[in-house]
This record gives C-alpha cells, structure tokens and sequence, in this order.
C-alpha cells in the first residue's frame, strides 16, 4: 500500500464559532491520537480527506500527515463525520499508527462466479461483508475476494479457508463461516429464530401495556410515586 500524504494545521481553538471560521477558509477540523501520542487539534482540507477516502483502501488508507511546524506523523483514518444531505466532510479524526504494530480493522468481502449450490436452488449468504483482519498498516488488503463457484448447498467457506496475504490474520474464529449456500427453508428458519431471540437493547425498559379497562399501568417500583402506586397493606381495615 502507497502511503498518501496530507498537509495539516495546529489549530488552538474549538467549537462551532471556530469550526465555522476554518470552513470559510476551505479547511475542516480534525483530531490526531493514539498510543503514547499527545492528542493534537488540527485543520485539513476536507477534498483532500475525501480523495483519500475514495481510494480502493477506504478508511485503512495509509495518511502521512504533514504537519506545519509539527513534522510528520503516520495515521489511518478512525472516525469521519459527514454532512446527512451534502455529504460533505465536517470532521475527521485520525489514528496514529506504525508499520511494526498490527491494528485491527475490517476489509471489504466481495464473491465472484455463481455457486452450483445456487444453481440448484439455494441462497447464498454472505455473512461477513466486512472481515475482521489483524495486520500491519501497510499490509492490509484493500478486500477479499472470494470464488464460490464450486461452493455446493450446505457448503460453506470459513475463516481457515480464506487465502489472505503474508502477515495478515482473521481476528474471527477458524472455524466460523464467513460466506454459506443454504436452503430457502433453512433461510426462513434463522430469520424466524433471529426474531424471536431479539430482546431489547441493553438499558432499554420494555413499554409497559395499559391496565384493563384503559387505566394507565402503575409507576415502576423505586419511582416518585411508587408509594401511591398501590393501597396500603391495611387500607381495607379502614
């Protein structure tokens, strides 16, 4: 992998107001951290970051940022706040890497041919679209690309099997299936299976129903009103 360079400012000040004066000039705000770095506020040009992000690479592109008055330091790309309906780059934060320590990032999983399993009516899965990789900056494989060609029904291709380049390694499982042929059934069965074990997310209460006759449910235990939630033990007594 070519390493790209990218000429960056120190910039003092933070927040919208600064933030929208650096735009006026072309340049976006931006973040540099990592590992025994001291976090440094810069300003780049938000086409340069872009062209970067366009290559085949993506976000594991190789960034050497030129620093004015700083030197140079090595990076990828961690993070990329975007504009919803222009898509234009706002913010960017960079990650300080080195060519002898291995990151851990995700490449791209892209099949080729069509599967006799297919063929003969099966529905082929692609479970991993991205694969976790552990590797060298430098080493890592803008994607894989996977022939499923001879993959036959209730056939799969797993972490092991996948040819990856010198130096770089799946961080999933060996024996994890990274790409399937599977029946349509078979397929109904895991969405049905996938919608029954979903649960909320963590942290998340479930809504609680209306009492019959439309009364609204008591408060949680522990609340404000928690008292009044219910008649004391000798109300009836009284």
């Amino acid at each position: 992998m070519e390493t790209q360079t990218l000429k960056a400012e120190v910039r003092t000040l933070s927040g919208k107001g600064p933030a929208r004066q650096l735009r006026m000039k072309g340049l976006i705000p931006a973040v540099f951290y990592g590992p025994g770095k001291e976090p440094k506020m810069l300003a780049v040009s938000p086409v340069d970051v872009s062209s970067a992000l366009k290559g085949d690479f993506g976000r594991n592109q190789l960034i050497e940022l030129d620093i004015a008055g700083g030197g140079k330091e090595l990076a990828v790309v961690r993070d990329v706040e975007v504009e919803p309906l222009t898509r234009e780059v706002l913010h960017v934060d960079f990650y300080s890497v080195a060519k002898d320590r291995p990151i851990r990032t995700t490449i791209p999983v892209l099949t080729t041919g069509r599967s006799v399993g297919v063929q003969a009516g099966g529905v082929l899965h692609v479970i991993y679209r991205q694969l976790p990789v552990v590797a060298a900056p430098d080493k890592v494989p803008a994607k894989i690309v996977l022939d499923i060609t001879s993959l036959e029904l209730h056939q799969s291709i797993k972490a092991k099997d996948i040819p990856l380049p010198a130096g770089v390694s799946a961080a999933i499982p060996p024996e994890r299936a990274v790409v399937a042929v599977e029946t349509k059934e078979k397929e109904k069965e895991e969405t049905a299976e996938a919608a029954a074990g979903a649960a909320p997310a963590a942290g998340a209460a479930p809504a609680a129903a209306p009492a019959a006759g439309g009364k609204a449910a008591a408060p949680a235990a522990g609340g404000k009103d928690a008292k009044a939630a219910a008649p004391a033990k000798d109300a009836k007594k009284k």
